[in-house]
């Protein structure tokens, strides 16, 4: 998700969008550690969109 897209999104897209991607992270990084990911970049990635979008939200918080 790039960080245009990001800003388009209301505060409240931002929370669940957040918890979702989060929830995601932590069921690939078990996957990852049980059998290793055909593409282990997928959860650099997934890192970044979940730092990018919590930073939108700090950033709206304290505007």
């Amino acid at each position: 998700m790039k960080q245009s897209e990001i800003k388009e999104l209301s505060i409240a897209d931002l929370q669940e969008k957040l918890g979702t991607l989060k929830k995601n992270y932590t069921d690939l990084k078990m996957a990852h550690a049980i059998t290793p990911l055909e593409n282990p970049l997928e959860i650099k990635s997934l890192r970044k969109t979940v730092a990018r979008i919590a930073t939108e939200l700090t950033k709206r918080e304290l505007q």
